[in-house]
């Protein structure tokens, strides 16, 4: 059984003038520990889909389940990691990370020690007591992957982490969530505009079509590249193969 399934999944948003179907047909398992990214043209649905993994949309047909258990039956089992870092700027850092288990009804000494140490494992260790604005806008976003974590959730979604980052520092916080997410063992999906990092941190690539979002093709990343990271996959001959082949595939869709 697949860790995380999507079966017939179609949403259909409703006006008084028309009904506008965003997504169509989506079938899709996940596996345990498997990363995978969402692409495709503006409009297709990418963050859509995402919500409705999450459980904060309801699809008009079709259901999500985790563990053979659906989505709407569970609680919080499902972190979120977003393009805004959504730090509460009067909290200090430590108060940010565990604000998730406070609201879980979850936070004990026990809870709050594995979140420190995460923050400890991100360096971010001596930055505890200090405030979100004195922060960099990469350091704020490994807070937010400390928050995401702490809480311990089944499935990992990030919806463009890092695309409000400058190049150089989001390359590095690729290199680093990916290899904290597979350090845990953790199952993500990561929606992105970028051909490039969906590559080099994914285990398969979901294409969707336009208007309404359908699965248009589904590309495993070879072997070889996922035994890298992502910073490493981008210098590599099979990288810029698969690339191409993804690009033409894309402006196919968008022509």
């Amino acid at each position: 059984m697949a860790y995380v399934s999507l079966k017939h999944i179609d949403l259909t948003y409703l006006s008084k003038e028309r009904a506008t179907t965003a997504l169509e047909g989506i079938n899709l398992s996940i596996e345990k520990g498997e990363f995978i990214s969402i692409i495709g043209p503006s409009g297709c649905g990418k963050t859509t889909l995402l919500s409705i993994i999450g459980g904060i949309l309801t699809p008009t047909a079709g259901d999500v389940s985790i563990e053979g258990l659906s989505v709407t039956d569970q609680k919080t089992i499902t972190g979120y990691m977003l393009q805004q870092d959504y730090l509460f700027p009067w909290l200090t850092i430590e108060e940010n990370i565990i604000i998730g288990l406070k609201i879980m009804g979850k936070l004990t000494d026990k809870t709050q020690d594995y979140a420190l140490s995460l923050l400890e494992q991100m360096g971010l260790d001596e930055k505890r007591k200090e405030y979100p604005s004195q922060l960099s806008g990469g350091m704020r976003q490994r807070v937010a992957l400390v928050r995401m974590l702490a809480t311990k959730p089944k499935v990992m979604l990030l919806d463009e982490p890092f695309s409000a980052l400058d190049y150089q520092t989001k390359l590095r916080l690729e290199d680093l969530v990916f290899e904290t997410l597979k350090q845990q063992g953790k199952t993500a999906v990561l929606v992105t505009h970028d051909i490039g990092e969906a590559i080099a941190m994914s285990d398969r690539i979901v294409l969707l079509s336009a208007k309404p979002g359908r699965i248009y093709k589904i590309f495993e990343v070879p072997e070889e590249l996922r035994l890298l990271l992502p910073f490493q996959v981008r210098n590599a001959t099979q990288y810029n193969e698969l690339f191409q082949c993804i690009w033409k595939e894309l402006e196919t869709i968008e022509t």
